[in-house]
């Protein structure tokens, strides 16, 4: 296998891991309403599982509000069970055509909890980075001891592997930086 490809699958994978980080922090509330924090609710639509986003629109009346009016008035019961039955701790209201959700101001125990789990969040994503520059350097290794790569070019693409890894783990630190002073902003 030549070294662009093992490199490209490389930084594929730890790509993946970004992207999933950024969805798991998407879910994690901060002091404003955003939409973010309910679209990917799993809502029971007509007994399969639907983002909530894909059978409502989600708005923001107020900076501590979140306002969600499903295309279906019939959905409207499946919706707030979803809600209900998230791990938000959000009560919905109805008016019969909309639902809305008001966001409470979040305790300074509440804050340092969610930031804890960004925290957990960005660890496992700089494993999963790890395990992918641990893979890549298997491969090649497997390739040297074939005689399919030199010593020095070994070396150079581990070299290059390490960078690819060094680059993941800042954009990780990064997006949880941002988040932990999202999270921690009154």
């Amino acid at each position: 296998m030549p070294v662009d490809d093992i490199l490209m699958d490389c930084e594929l994978h730890m790509e993946k891991a970004v992207e999933h980080l950024q969805h798991e922090l998407r879910g994690i509330r901060t002091g404003r309403a955003t939409p973010a924090l309910v679209e990917h609710i799993s809502v029971d639509y007509y007994g399969s599982p639907t983002a909530l986003k894909s059978i409502a629109s989600i708005s923001v009346p107020e900076a501590t509000q979140l306002m969600i009016k499903p295309f279906s008035p019939g959905d409207m019961k499946a919706i707030e069970r979803a809600i209900n039955d998230s791990k938000l701790g959000l009560t919905p209201h109805s008016d019969g055509k909309t639902l809305r959700l008001i966001l409470p101001a979040m305790s300074q125990d509440r804050r340092m909890q969610l930031s804890g789990q960004t925290k957990d969040m960005g660890e496992r994503a700089k494993i999963a980075i790890r395990n992918n520059r641990r893979d890549a350097n298997k491969v090649i290794d497997t390739e040297q001891k074939g005689g399919l790569m030199t010593e020095d070019g070994s070396k150079g693409a581990k070299d290059k592997v390490q960078e690819l890894t060094k680059n993941y783990e800042t954009k990780v630190d990064q997006m949880l930086e941002h988040k932990r002073a999202e999270i921690m902003q009154v």
